[in-house]
């Protein structure tokens, strides 16, 4: 255990998520096993702090831990061709739902101008016009 290792409490700090949340990566094999000290203390690399930031950074674009834990692994070709699939199926869900909210960004622009129009012209006599 060299001296770039870190405790699991500075990895946690570092990458922003909780301890329980490192332990649960490690757990779920997303992050390699910790080494232990001579005192029981999980210590990582500090590799781990931009592993985690990746993890957590795919959950927000949609991808599940077994979902991320493939796109984690690491080898030849046949791995990447397993890594390429799910991007492109994760891309083809993606598609329609930009699709959807576009248009729902369509019709609201149309309710704030058709509201704007009522009360420019209605005053304080305004309705409206999403309502009715």
């Amino acid at each position: 255990m060299g001296d770039s290792s870190l405790q699991i409490g500075e990895i946690a700090r570092r990458s922003g998520v909780s301890v329980d949340t490192v332990r649960y990566y490690e757990r779920r094999q997303l992050l390699p096993s910790a080494q232990r000290t001579g005192g029981g203390y999980r210590v990582f690399s500090p590799k781990a702090v931009d592993q985690i930031k990746f993890i957590k950074q795919a959950q927000e674009l949609g991808f599940s831990l077994d979902e991320i834990k493939a796109l984690l692994t690491t080898g030849g070709a046949e791995e990447c061709i397993q890594v390429r699939n799910l991007l492109g199926s994760k891309l083809a869900e993606v598609d329609p739902k930009i699709k959807r909210l576009k248009a729902f960004r369509k019709v609201m622009a149309g309710h704030i101008a058709a509201c704007s129009e009522e009360i420019e012209n209605r005053g304080a006599d305004a309705h409206c016009p999403v309502l009715f």
